[in-house]
């Protein structure tokens, strides 16, 4: 009766063994490197809610997000969330909610100079959510009503500062006063737009 084939233990001269423990590095390798290719984006500062033309910015006003860049030039362009983001810093211009905080609209608050300006608004041109820390837009429409088409805001992104009720505002116009606070550059250009209307009325919508 013939006897069966014993099998025989692989030893560790043998070549297949080896072949096996190569390819299993080589895919842990291969792995390990796709997955870091893959996950290349970074950390960059970007507004939490909408942040209007001369208001202060500190970290309390971002949040994080993860984003990916096509190159370092574009990256370049905004901050990253690995470094604090400076200190006494104001924006030369709004930067709406999600959006990435752009090195161009920031500036230290020494280099910009705002004022407080003053809005007199029928309360039906103003929404009564609008309080102290809203964003608005501020439209001037003149007396006849008619508004060029395709014109923009007279103020864009403004922070309001001050916004009471209408019974502490103007009690006899019935009007509400809202101020905001504006770069002194838009103030006289504001200025200088409505006084070249014929008695303009004061339209604000708010964003947020």
């Amino acid at each position: 009766m013939p006897l069966a084939p014993r099998l025989r233990r692989t030893g560790w001269r043998d070549p297949r063994l080896w072949l096996g423990v190569l390819l299993v590095t080589v895919s842990v390798v291969g792995g390990a490197r796709l997955l870091a290719a893959a996950d290349d984006t970074v950390r960059v500062w970007v507004a939490a809610g909408a942040l209007g033309a001369g208001s202060e910015v500190t970290e309390a006003d971002l949040s994080v997000r993860r984003v990916r860049f096509a190159d370092a030039e574009d990256l370049a362009r905004y901050y990253r969330a690995r470094d604090p983001f400076p200190a006494d810093r104001v924006l030369r211009r709004g930067v709406g909610a999600g959006e990435l905080v752009p090195r161009s609209a920031v500036v230290p608050s020494a280099q910009v100079d705002t004022l407080r300006v003053p809005l007199e608004v029928a309360p039906h041109q103003v929404p009564p959510s609008v309080t102290t820390g809203s964003v608005v837009d501020v439209y001037l429409v003149p007396a006849s009503g008619e508004r060029q088409r395709g014109s923009g805001p007279a103020l864009e992104e403004v922070v309001v500062v001050d916004a009471p009720p209408v019974e502490e505002s103007f009690a006899v116009s019935g009007a509400r006063q809202v101020v905001v606070t504006v770069p002194e550059e838009d103030a006289a250009t504001f200025q200088d737009v409505y006084g070249a209307l014929d008695d303009p009325s004061v339209r604000i919508l708010q964003r947020s």
